[in-house]
């Protein structure tokens, strides 16, 4: 078997396993597929230097990326406008399957999301060695960049996890982020996640919509987050991690400015605000840099709730 057909062979079974988890009504597990899924079919779209499928065969990848996405963000909001319903996005499994071969009209009108990278946490590294490489680029930016792009950010907020006697839910509400230059910040939104003390992820990582607003240094967001597992089931020694990110319009990828996170004896109800580090994010904790010696922060506040 050739390299491209284990690759096809690996998002069949990834789709497969998305709707398998979607049709059980584990949700959150299908989201998270689902996005994972949509996340490799617009990396292999965006390779300029691949020539393992035409450029029809990668409109079709996008366009599939575009309606799993679509479909994740149904599940994530009943009233959403891009409903996508379950029997629709199992239409694509057989042109997934075969898509070396596929040649018929795509079932469903949509269009592959814009070519924009979007890369894992310390991957841009390889691509810009200063952090403050494109300021220029975003200088003067306004508030029409805060407008969300499509297919930026990745993964959708999550709702809250269903209650359980005796165990407590955390929101995270993000309300802003100090940053020297944060009037230059174009598309900038939050990846949370939550690791174990290894770096490993506990729960499925979620991505804020792009701020709200720009204030001097300050980046408004005012958006709750939703932690996906209950604190007391939480392991010992995990964190829950915030990326800042932002697009860099002359290089067309998104890229991780800085980071924080909290420890699990930091949860408690009421307002916290945390430091920032600089990238790459250090999701073991090993090797933290300070961004910055201004009075800078990301402020949050936290609310548990405790079903008796």
């Amino acid at each position: 078997m050739t390299d491209v057909n284990k690759t096809v062979q690996k998002w069949h079974a990834s789709f497969k396993k998305g709707t398998d988890f979607d049709s059980w009504g584990q949700l959150v597990e299908a989201i998270d597929e689902y996005q994972i899924l949509a996340r490799q079919l617009q990396k292999e779209v965006q390779a300029s230097n691949s020539s393992d499928f035409t450029e029809e065969q990668k409109k079709t990848l996008g366009k599939i990326a575009t309606c799993l996405e679509m479909r994740s963000t149904s599940l994530q909001n009943a009233q959403s406008k891009e409903e996508f319903n379950l029997e629709d996005l199992k239409k694509l499994e057989t042109i997934i399957k075969n898509i070396l071969t596929f040649n018929k009209e795509f079932p469903f009108d949509v269009q592959p999301v814009p070519l924009r990278k979007i890369l894992a946490p310390g991957e841009e590294e390889n691509l810009e060695m200063e952090e403050d490489e494109d300021a220029a680029a975003g200088a003067g930016a306004t508030d029409a960049f805060l407008q969300r792009a499509p297919g930026i950010p990745t993964r959708t907020l999550l709702p809250r996890l269903p209650s359980e006697p005796g165990m407590t839910l955390l929101t995270l509400k993000i309300e802003k982020i100090g940053l020297k230059d944060a009037g230059q910040c174009i598309d900038p939104y939050m990846t949370v996640s939550v690791k174990d003390m290894n770096g490993v992820d506990v729960n499925p990582a979620q991505d804020t919509p792009v701020a709200s607003r720009k204030e001097d240094t300050y980046i408004h967001f005012g958006v709750d987050v939703e932690i996906q597992r209950h604190v007391e089931k939480l392991p010992k020694g995990a964190a829950i991690f915030f990326e800042f990110k932002h697009y860099k319009p002359k290089k067309r990828f998104t890229s991780t400015k800085c980071f924080a996170f909290m420890e699990m004896d930091e949860v408690k109800p009421g307002p916290i605000v945390i430091e920032l580090y600089k990238k790459p994010t250090d999701f073991k904790r090993k090797k933290l840099h300070l961004l910055t010696k201004k009075p800078l922060f990301l402020h949050l506040h936290q609310t548990l709730h405790k079903d008796s």
